[in-house]
């Protein structure tokens, strides 16, 4: 281990393990440990026994459970948008060729007490319960000025800089009403809170052409996709990956202490009193924490179910997001429900998990709304963790450390994080402009 490297990465967590694979990919030399003896750090996928000793204390899950091996339970679930930045870095890394994925099957989103498919396009916004006749009007003409809106060609700009013009402005010229407001703005735009209202309306546009994008890709009921045996596939992936290209991966390396010099900078790492020497350290917050703050807390259920959510139209895989206003709410509530289908459950099982901002100290209470959109659960867990951002400067002490997870069901917060990362690490830009058939959906 008494080697020089040129980056160090602790901890296998999916964005550090995205980011070993860029920087391997790069030609970088890339040491890459854990303190774990497993693959994923905070975003593990866990079986059944890890489940219960993890939550319940110990390794006896009930046998009507089915095989413990059957389960992959991811600890942070998202899904991926079909063409989002996560899978471009995927195509972009040629990782996918060690993945399957799976379209997932619905998008809904809570509204007014019941659960409603979310409209992506003109021709669903007029089927769509979620408007009254008039209102489905004005959507569908607000929903053809986004799909035909480009960037290069003025023309289909309206006469609008959405550099310029808020999104709230936008909508009022469209008289779209809060209720159709809070769908767009929270199911299809996936703004976790209200702030965009106030901000310029391109970034809202550009999220809605991603989602309908998305959506047209696979044909399926959703923009959403997820790799079969769920997202711990994603870092033994990538380690493959880095192996490929001449990157080391050590697990079960205890203690991991990153070593400064006199001026504060990065030397290296020592583990088990050996030292690897390294430029920079690329890890997550539990790693350094004395260089990350706590911004938050995630509150989250996982139950273990026999059955679809209900009123999702048997999906087999969903996302359901509960926008902030229709409970009352600071921030956004989602619901994500995987099963036997993507083999993350023996068959006629189903993993759901339920997930927000913690805004009180009782999970059970605050998260009560999207669990009783469950319908009757076999198992429940509840868990609250903390959510930490760095707080020291990258250019002063080489030390690149990722954001906690937060409570959102699809990966766009996530992938952002890490391409930000990524350029301060290497002073590059990821090329995402890559061809998208290249990740395609297994085949049924």
């Amino acid at each position: 281990m008494d080697e020089e490297y040129d980056v160090i990465v602790l901890g296998t967590g999916l964005k550090e393990c995205i980011l070993s694979g860029l920087l391997s990919v790069d030609g970088l030399k890339v040491l890459h440990m854990d303190r774990n003896d497993y693959y994923g750090g905070e975003s593990a996928s866990l079986n059944l026994i890890q489940l219960w000793k993890r939550f319940r204390g110990n390794d006896k899950p009930p046998a009507h459970l089915g095989s413990s091996r059957d389960y992959n339970v991811d600890m942070i679930p998202k899904f991926m948008m079909a063409n989002g930045n996560l899978v471009r870095v995927l195509i972009h890394t040629d990782v996918t060729k060690y993945l399957y994925f799976k379209a997932v099957d619905g998008s809904y989103v809570f509204n007014k007490g019941k659960v409603h498919k979310v409209p992506a396009t003109d021709m669903e916004a007029l089927k769509s319960p979620l408007m009254g006749i008039f209102e489905k009007r004005r959507a569908r003409k607000f929903f053809i000025y986004v799909q035909n809106y480009e960037d290069s060609d003025p023309k289909t700009h309206e006469g609008m800089d959405l550099t310029r013009v808020t999104t709230r402005e936008l909508i009022a010229k469209y008289g779209l009403d809060d209720n159709t407001i809070d769908f767009i703005g929270h199911a299809l735009a996936l703004h976790r809170d209200d702030r965009y209202l106030n901000e310029p309306a391109l970034d809202t546009v550009k999220r809605m052409k991603l989602y309908a994008e998305s959506l047209a890709r696979f044909q399926g009921g959703s923009p959403y996709i997820y790799p079969l045996y769920g997202l711990g596939e994603l870092p033994q992936a990538f380690a493959r990956l880095s192996a490929v290209y001449g990157g080391t991966y050590m697990l079960n390396k205890p203690g991991c202490k990153v070593e400064f010099n006199e001026e504060g900078k990065v030397a290296g790492v020592t583990s088990e009193g050996e030292t690897a020497k390294c430029r920079k350290v690329v890890c997550d917050p539990s790693y350094l924490p004395n260089k990350a703050r706590k911004v938050g807390r995630v509150a989250r259920a996982i139950a273990i179910m026999s059955h679809p959510i209900p009123s999702t139209d048997e999906s087999h895989s969903v996302q359901v997001i509960l926008p902030q206003k229709q409970l009352g709410r600071r921030s956004d509530m989602y619901l994500f429900c995987c099963s036997y289908t993507h083999n993350v459950a023996p068959k006629g099982k189903f993993i759901a998990f339920v997930s927000t901002e913690a805004e009180t100290d009782h999970p059970e209470t605050e998260l009560k709304p999207g669990i009783d959109l469950l319908g009757p659960v076999d198992e429940i867990f509840f868990d609250i963790y903390d959510r930490y951002e760095p707080v020291n400067e990258p250019s002063l002490d080489n030390c690149f450390i990722s954001t906690s997870y937060d409570a959102t069901t699809h990966f766009e917060s996530t992938v952002t994080d890490v391409l930000n990362m990524y350029t301060m690490i290497t002073g590059k830009v990821v090329d995402l402009s890559v061809d998208l058939s290249a990740a395609s959906a297994a085949e049924e």
